[in-house]
């Protein structure tokens, strides 16, 4: 059993103090000697942690305790190292940036398909009403040059505040179709789900937790190569094994 626990997780939820949220964060991941990244906005909380496997558990059941983060529910993975060099947290305008002021995904989250179904649209090549279903990759173009759902949708972005523009371009391809909108934890096609019905194309869902519940749950069925991630790691296969090797990239 490899000796490092790492958890991904987002929860959008409206935080008015996220100052005192930032010390008090700060001071108890330091304590516990965990390292990644915490990112705090007005909208809600996204991280990156990691470190030995009662003290990550045991800052999450610190985090629960507050009434607003009960409903966050980690990521888990496994490496033989800590991927992350110092530990970081921020307050940000965005937890996950669009620059697009009406996406408000506290006001409700977007519909939702669970990685088994998706799975077996995929088999089947339409959903349950009948409709053909297309993947969209959310991420930007480095993160799907290692690997994404087989025939996947790819608009070739370099950063997430392009998508906008990118789906008023291309709207009108999508309609009629199930289109799952998919990224690497779920943070990125949420957001992008929520434009995307707004922009008037019917029949979006997200994919549940991202790629990485996905490999969880199903593995790498309808899935070519790995999933990139923003730590030393840099990508995880199918079994959720780190390759590690080394880029060094940041997430917008």
């Amino acid at each position: 059993m490899k000796a490092i626990l790492n958890i991904s997780a987002y929860l959008f939820v409206p935080l008015t103090d996220t100052l005192a949220l930032r010390e008090s964060i700060r001071s108890q991941a330091a304590g516990l000697a965990l390292k990644g990244t915490v990112l705090l906005a007005e909208e809600g909380i996204n991280l990156f942690l990691a470190g030995e496997p009662v003290k990550v558990r045991g800052f999450v059941a610190w985090l629960h305790e507050d009434m607003r983060f009960v409903a966050l529910v980690p990521k888990e993975s496994w490496s033989d190292n800590v991927p992350f060099g110092k530990l970081l947290v921020k307050v940000k305008r965005e937890i996950i940036r669009m620059n697009h002021p009406t996406v408000r995904p506290k006001a409700g989250r977007a519909p939702a398909v669970d990685a088994k179904t998706l799975a077996r649209w995929l088999d089947a090549g339409h959903d349950d009403d009948g409709r053909p279903v297309v993947t969209l990759d959310t991420r930007n173009s480095f993160e799907i040059g290692h690997g994404r759902f087989h025939n996947a949708i790819d608009w070739h972005i370099t950063k997430f505040s392009e998508f906008p523009s990118q789906v008023l371009a291309h709207r009108d391809e999508l309609r009629g179709k199930r289109v799952v909108s998919y990224c690497t934890g779920g943070i990125r096609c949420e957001k992008a789900a929520i434009f995307m019905a707004e922009a008037g194309i019917e029949h979006v869902v997200q994919l549940d937790g991202g790629i990485l519940k996905y490999f969880e749950e199903v593995g790498g069925q309808h899935f070519d190569g790995d999933c990139f991630v923003f730590d030393e790691r840099e990508a995880l296969d199918a079994a959720l094994r780190p390759q590690e090797l080394s880029i060094s990239s940041t997430s917008d």
